[in-house]
């Protein structure tokens, strides 16, 4: 309860705490409009390949000009001033600044800047959950032997459910269940750029108007960006992935305790400490009362028959049975929020969630027939959408990860539906990603008796 405090801490004596922010898209510049508020804080520079785009965005967002004037990282750190370019290895190599916030959306870029980062001794706050999907764990362990903090972003859904999941665990429950909500319809998977407007209602037209990003709202419906979310909360909470994928079963906020508990005792679930998606609407589009479209959620077990009873006592959300309980936080205020973890980071040396095992992991499924040589086109686009998945299960059947599944090309025919391999796929370039991707699966096929790596 004391990150204010220690941040005006910092302003008084003139020590800001030094950022420099790599990408400034919706998120970032979220951010940016609540870091020039925050005392303590000083967003040194910030990288973008579009330097212009964020001065406009900047000052849109309250900036006067001259804040974002600065002509290098000596005059931006000598004036309190920002400094825009668009040479990122700028910001990610000097030692003035402290915290690096990677938001740039690609995981292979992602991982790099991550890892040049750590390498030059600064925390990073990973908004980038596709590359941390990848390889976080491997990251998260150089960020230690570096003795910097590697983070997931707060306000972002991720680190709001570990929160939550580590509240509840603080307390000696039992997690039943974790996750968050996200629409979800019969189809969804089969969303592409063309059609994803109408799938949520809009018009492309007003969806120009609003800055809304084709790409990134597909990945938002066919259900990849919450099989990244969710992968990511296993690997960070030692949870599990359901079996085959998420299950998104339709659930409001009320009917949470009852239907992410075990199937056989009336949920969903394989079993218990599982990640799941509540879908905001049934499957053809009808709404759910109060949903948790916008929200995170843990589902939780009363370890005796006296927390029961206190649950009924204080108006805890349960099951019919009484034993199974609820919390949620209805909504996220993403990049308005990410001060947390930057505070958090530089001021306690603590992370606000981040990736310590290889347990979830998501695979590429083809969203159409695919022919050979086609090219792959990544998350949010026509050809793949991301299936979460059991570590153990993408590397028996050697799936490729969908964060790598980008001008690549198939050396097969690929049904719809059918998970791509390793080996269905040519032209991977040699890459950080690719490396600590490698890494990862190293480590974990040795530790658990896997078949050799294919080529």
């Amino acid at each position: 309860m004391n990150l204010y405090t220690m941040l005006r801490a910092r302003e008084a004596a003139s020590r800001p705490i030094r950022v420099g922010l790599i990408g400034a898209g919706k998120f970032g510049t979220m951010f940016l409009a609540q870091a020039i508020r925050t005392p303590g804080l000083h967003v040194m520079g910030v990288a973008d390949l579009q330097p212009e785009g964020v001065r406009q965005r900047a000052q849109a967002v309250d900036w006067p000009a001259e804040r974002i004037a600065a002509r290098s990282l000596d005059e931006a750190a000598h004036h309190g001033s920002t400094f825009v370019t668009d040479y990122v290895r700028a910001i990610l190599t000097d030692p003035r600044v402290e915290v690096v916030v990677e938001a740039t959306g690609s995981p292979e870029a992602g991982l790099s800047h991550a890892l040049t980062a750590i390498e030059h001794g600064k925390h990073v706050i990973m908004v980038n959950v596709e590359g941390d999907v990848l390889a976080g764990a491997i990251l998260a362990e150089k960020a230690a032997r570096a003795g910097v903090v590697y983070s997931y972003a707060y306000g972002d859904q991720p680190a709001l459910i570990c929160e939550l999941v580590d509240t509840v665990r603080t307390n000696g429950f039992i997690v039943t269940a974790a996750g968050k909500g996200n629409r979800f319809v019969t189809g969804s998977n089969e969303i592409t750029p063309d059609t994803v407007w109408a799938s949520r209602g809009i018009t492309a037209e007003k969806a120009k108007a609003a800055g809304m990003n084709p790409q990134m709202f597909t990945s938002f419906t066919d259900g990849t960006k919450a099989a990244i979310e969710s992968a990511a909360v296993a690997n960070a909470c030692g949870m599990e992935s359901p079996s085959e994928g998420l299950l998104f079963p339709p659930c409001g906020i009320d009917d949470l305790p009852g239907v992410m508990r075990p199937a056989s005792e009336g949920g969903v679930l394989e079993a218990k400490n599982r990640v799941e998606i509540a879908a905001s609407t049934q499957r053809d589009g009808t709404p759910i009362p109060n949903d948790l479209r916008w929200g995170v959620f843990v589902v939780f077990e009363g370890p005796s028959d006296y927390a029961c009873r206190c649950f009924g006592e204080y108006g805890v959300r349960t099951d019919s049975t009484g034993r199974y309980a609820a919390i949620h936080r209805p909504f996220h205020l993403i990049g308005l929020e990410l001060g947390v973890s930057i505070a958090s980071a530089a001021l306690r040396g603590e992370s606000t969630g981040n990736s310590r095992e290889f347990r979830a992991d998501v695979a590429a499924v083809a969203k159409k027939d695919l022919a050979i040589g086609e090219v792959l086109d990544g998350e949010g686009g026509y050809t793949v959408w991301g299936r979460c998945l059991p570590a153990a299960t993408s590397l028996a059947r050697n799936l490729l990860p969908v964060g790598l599944a980008h001008s690549v090309r198939t050396t097969r025919a690929v049904k719809a539906g059918e998970a791509i391999t390793w080996g269905d796929v040519t032209g991977l370039p040699d890459s950080d990603a690719l490396r600590l991707r490698r890494e990862l699966e190293a480590r974990h096929r040795a530790a658990h008796a896997f078949p050799a790596l294919a080529k």
